[in-house]
């Protein structure tokens, strides 16, 4: 049997397999686990299938762990009611393993507090139904942290991109438009800064809190470049595809490509997040590790190939030749 430590990561979208990635790109015992099987191209990493919101199936799941990295979402509309239930089992698994948890969170429990510069001191200002939900989770954690029962690092990211992310406000209703020249969905004011956390960075710096004890005991935000406007990201991503980006901007949220009719009427009430300046500031976490988000030009073009693989020829054509 093993002795050297195993890291076990719950879910696997984007982000759960980004973590996966990089435990293992730092040499890591890694274990994934998911509702469904996964396929995992490293012969070196655990699979597990388990619902992890059964409080038994949790604990049976991440059974030898060291460190338990909380990347586990569930449908939007089903957010409010299951996420607690979730939340329960992980934080009791954690505690029967003595296991370090590191909680992957959003930037929901802020709410519209301080827009133009999001800190760890921002107020939690939430009032949408999500928001608040995010932020009595992450009042429990803490909680149970401060209590010692279990141990635990919270990292909050802004919206995703990166390879890997469709379901996201810089994912498949964008980058896919951008390669063949259709027009791109965006939501909301585009001329505002927005910040955009990139996969990679993010599962880094999940994996960051869970190998270093300085880590515990906080909200983190995780590795984020200091926020541009939307209408700067398109404009970057067009300089990269020698054209102009045409932009469909949702003025309301209304359904449209990948976000149906049930995803937009849930995300109404978080629709405030493109209607006002959101910029994430990772200060904190940059000067206590002692790393740095990776650069938005390069975030955006190691994303555009790997959309570009799965992209008509001709969008695959134009950005390899730039």
């Amino acid at each position: 049997m093993s002795t050297t430590p195993l890291h076990v990561v719950l879910g696997a979208g984007p982000a759960g397999t980004a973590t996966v990635t990089e435990l293992r790109r730092r040499g890591l015992r890694t274990r994934h686990v998911s509702r469904s099987p996964v396929v995992v191209e490293d012969p070196a990493v655990e699979t597990v299938v388990a619902d992890v919101s059964d409080p038994e199936a949790a604990i049976s799941a991440t059974d030898g762990a060291a460190t338990i990295y909380h990347a586990v979402n569930v449908p939007y509309h089903r957010q409010i009611a299951e996420m607690p239930v979730i939340a329960d089992a992980i934080i009791g698994a954690a505690a029967h393993h003595d296991a370090t948890l590191v909680v992957l969170d959003t930037l929901y429990p802020y709410g519209t507090a301080e827009g133009d510069r999001i800190t760890e001191s921002t107020p939690w200002a939430a009032t949408t139904r999500k928001g608040r939900m995010r932020a009595d989770l992450d009042r429990r954690y803490l909680g149970e942290h401060e209590r010692g029962r279990i141990r635990v690092g919270l990292g909050r990211s802004a919206d995703f991109f990166g390879p890997g992310v469709w379901s996201s406000t810089l994912g498949a209703g964008f980058f896919p438009q951008a390669l063949t020249g259709e027009p791109v969905v965006a939501f909301g004011d585009i001329d505002l800064p927005h910040s955009y956390s990139y996969v990679p960075d993010v599962a880094a710096g999940l994996v960051t809190l869970g190998t270093d004890s300085r880590a515990l005991g906080r909200v983190w935000h995780l590795p984020t470049v200091p926020a541009v406007s939307t209408a700067e990201v398109h404009r970057r991503v067009g300089s990269m595809l020698g054209r102009s980006l045409e932009a469909l901007v949702l003025d309301e949220p209304q359904p449209i490509g990948g976000f149906d009719e049930q995803f937009m009427a849930e995300y109404a009430e978080m629709f405030y997040q493109h209607r006002i300046p959101q910029n994430m500031v990772s200060t904190a976490f940059e000067t206590t590790f002692g790393v740095a988000p990776t650069p938005l030009d390069e975030a955006l073009s190691t994303t555009l190939r790997w959309f570009s693989q799965m992209t008509p020829a001709v969008g695959v054509q134009e950005v390899s030749n730039r």
